[in-house]
């Protein structure tokens, strides 16, 4: 399957996507998500919809102050976008830093699913649990 965006409307569209995840904007990125978008988590195998989502999002940033992605690297695909980056906060337990990657496929300027792999591990021991 491939997008009706070229590689550089899907860039474009990738960085205002991560734009609102980092600055915790739950609304914009509910909004972003296509109707039925799923996104996956390999460590749960769940498939969580838009405003589950949004929650954890919101936790997120609740939990890590200075949540943000650093080290990103992105490959930009026919069908959406991958990308790999360091998660970083500073947590009840200490500071995170755990890679990360997205496989984000988006069609009609929306993410249609997202996969997001990492070890949630150092997460745990950074928010003292």
């Amino acid at each position: 399957m491939t997008s009706s965006m070229s590689h550089a409307e899907i860039d474009a569209f990738a960085q205002q996507f991560i734009d609102a995840i980092l600055a915790g904007d739950v609304d914009a990125v509910i909004s972003i998500y296509a109707d039925g978008a799923t996104i996956w988590h390999n460590f749960d195998n769940i498939d969580q919809t838009p405003v589950q989502n949004g929650k954890t999002l919101a936790a997120m940033h609740r939990l890590l102050p200075g949540f943000r992605y650093d080290e990103i690297r992105r490959t930009i695909l026919d069908d959406g976008f991958w990308q790999q980056h360091v998660l970083r906060g500073t947590g009840a337990g200490g500071d995170l830093s755990m890679p990360a990657a997205l496989r984000v496929y988006v069609s009609d300027g929306k993410v249609t699913r997202l996969e997001e792999y990492l070890d949630p591990a150092p997460f745990t021991v950074a928010i003292g649990r």
